[in-house]
């Protein structure tokens, strides 16, 4: 046996070596059949949005209208921008400016509780709201434009991959990651001034000095998107509250650079950043009808009238803890 092994071991060492693979490969592979060393595998206990590259569960027409939804949610302007192919509804934007990773990323404006938290009650509307509500909103606010149909295959289609990012999350829970996170507040207020010089040293090279984005070649939608100006998001945005930008930032921003685990900017600067991108000229929406119990309104909602006393001002841009000291003992005054 030794003495075939010794006259034969090349072509022997190559089978062996082959057959070692073959089983260690059979061994690596999950039910799907993609090497294990292929699959994505979390680094911590953040929401893990599914993939249709991986999951072929969903077949034919549900497929296909899906995959049209994530389409539209990374490239929303090509069909729904000022020069779309379905329609002229938006200003340029795409909702994967917002919600990045077409709202898959963990802390990045995500996904991944819609489905499960909705329909739901929303003090902003005083009124139960559903996942065509929230699209609709997107497009009015985010978008400063106007909701498609929502019969119409582009409106069901979003809806329809928006349900599905979300269907293994059980009903009521909200998953680790899931939308943004929250900054614990300065004890100051966030100033447009150094912000200017944060936006300067990490922000301006994407989205230009001026603010006004990068236009991708086609011309059709933003490589890098507006933060201000007449094609960014307006007043009724999520992102103009300070809190929301400044937990983006600091996930998210530098793009390419930073992560929810490692993040670039400290939370000065995040907050600073926000302060400035805040007090830059945008499309202004009418806040009438937001907030009908104004007790309501979130501690940095930047239009009154408020229940606390304190000014636009300071509700724009803090300090925040007097605010909220002043809301605990009124609470406390009325036994709430």
């Amino acid at each position: 046996m030794w003495r075939i092994l010794k006259t034969h071991w090349p072509p022997v060492a190559l089978s062996l070596t082959i057959t070692a693979y073959g089983l260690w490969a059979w061994r690596s592979r999950d039910v799907s059949g993609m090497p294990a060393s292929a699959l994505p595998s979390p680094a911590d206990s953040t929401w893990q949005a599914p993939s249709l590259h991986l999951d072929r569960s969903l077949q034919g027409a549900e497929r296909h209208l899906v995959i049209y939804g994530e389409e539209l949610i990374a490239h929303t302007a090509r069909y729904l921008g000022p020069n779309g192919s379905v329609a002229p509804l938006g200003n340029g934007m795409n909702c994967q400016n917002c919600h990045l990773s077409a709202g898959r990323l963990a802390w990045g404006n995500n996904y991944g509780a819609v489905q499960s938290t909705y329909p739901r009650y929303r003090d902003r509307s005083g009124s139960i709201e559903d996942v065509y509500k929230r699209v609709s909103d997107c497009f009015q606010r985010s978008l400063n434009g106007k909701a498609p149909d929502s019969l119409s295959r582009e409106f069901q289609a979003i809806a329809a991959y928006v349900r599905w990012l979300g269907r293994d999350v059980p009903k009521g829970v909200k998953p680790v990651g899931s939308g943004l996170r929250k900054l614990a507040y300065l004890d100051r207020a966030a100033d447009p001034t150094r912000g200017a010089l944060v936006y300067s040293a990490r922000c301006a090279s994407c989205h230009g000095a001026d603010g006004q984005g990068v236009m991708a070649a086609d011309g059709l939608e933003y490589q890098y998107p507006p933060l201000w100006g007449e094609h960014s998001y307006n007043t009724g945005a999520g992102l103009f509250r300070l809190s929301n930008f400044a937990g983006y930032v600091h996930s998210n921003m530098p793009f390419n650079q930073a992560t929810h685990t490692k993040p670039v900017l400290t939370t000065e600067e995040c907050w600073d950043v926000a302060a400035y991108v805040n007090s830059r000229p945008r499309p202004h929406r009418q806040p009438g009808g937001d907030w009908p119990d104004i007790s309501k309104k979130p501690v940095d909602h930047p239009f009154g009238p408020y229940a606390d006393g304190h000014t636009e001002q300071q509700h724009k841009y803090g300090p925040y803890p007097p605010i909220l000291a002043a809301r605990k003992k009124s609470d406390a005054a009325a036994g709430k």
